[in-house]
């Protein structure tokens, strides 16, 4: 379906069973519960848990990686994402290459919930990773994705919207322009990245 070499993104469905998928939110949870609410995104979990650090190994994750980007891999970070049934907001169109420059990476969005477009799950623009995109979009005090495009910058015409049951995982590359559907149906919505 989507080819990462052309797309810029590839989808995996039913990389990690519900099972592990619940017990990696549950550790989230602990976590979270642990350091704090960091609005919407913790960083650091196979630094801080056996759970994660044990996921990042996993085989089915490994040779996914491998399958689309080949060897040799390097885990530099992971996070976790969540929208509360609070949380409306979708987030705007950017790249992640602005965020950390240097050489090109790749996350992979796994989600531990059903992400749908009502809970506000990614929508990717196929192709987009072949160049920087002018990050001139104006965000308001406090507000996440301090680097994001105009509104109106992208043909959301040509935007795929990639919705998840729980075990999917998404690759994208970090010039792959990428945004979130808003949580208009106000239920949680956790992912690890």
């Amino acid at each position: 379906m989507f080819d990462f070499a052309r797309d810029g993104f590839a989808v995996a469905r039913g990389l990690w069973s519900p099972e592990f998928c619940a017990a990696c939110k549950a550790e989230i949870q602990r976590l979270v519960a642990e350091k704090g609410d960091h609005g919407g995104v913790l960083v650091g979990l196979a630094a801080a848990s056996p759970v994660f650090a044990e996921a990042i190994r996993e085989p089915r994750l490994l040779d996914f990686l491998e399958t689309n980007i080949g060897l040799p891999l390097e885990f530099l970070s992971d996070k976790v994402a969540y929208k509360s049934a609070e949380t409306s907001a979708g987030s705007p169109w950017h790249q992640d290459w602005p965020y950390w420059e240097g050489p090109n990476k790749v996350s992979v969005w796994i989600a531990l919930d059903p992400a749908t477009k009502e809970n506000g799950c990614l929508k990717l623009l196929p192709g987009s990773h072949t160049a920087v995109a002018t990050h001139d979009g104006v965000s308001a005090p406090g507000e996440a994705f301090g680097r994001r495009l105009a509104e109106g910058a992208v043909d959301e015409s040509k935007a795929v919207t990639v919705e998840c049951a729980v075990g999917d995982a998404v690759l994208f590359h970090d010039l792959a322009l990428h945004a979130s559907h808003p949580n208009t149906a106000r239920t949680d919505r956790w992912a690890w990245i």
